[in-house]
């Protein structure tokens, strides 16, 4: 995925489906100048983490 489709993301007001590695996540937020995100694992909130946006997949 790339940095602006993650920043079209969090402003969406519609869920759109985001996996990180098949696993189902939110996006918390994204710092731009060095391209990651935070993001946490939907069933389990207390597991976030800092992933390279590139990691992130929209599943349709």
């Amino acid at each position: 995925m790339n940095i602006h489709r993650v920043q079209e993301i969090l402003a969406a007001d519609e869920k759109i489906h985001v996996e990180l590695n098949g696993l189902p996540v939110w996006i918390d937020s994204v710092d731009t100048g060095k391209a990651i995100a935070k993001v946490h694992a939907e069933e389990n909130p207390a597991d976030s983490r800092v992933v390279a946006v590139q990691e992130l997949e929209e599943v349709h």
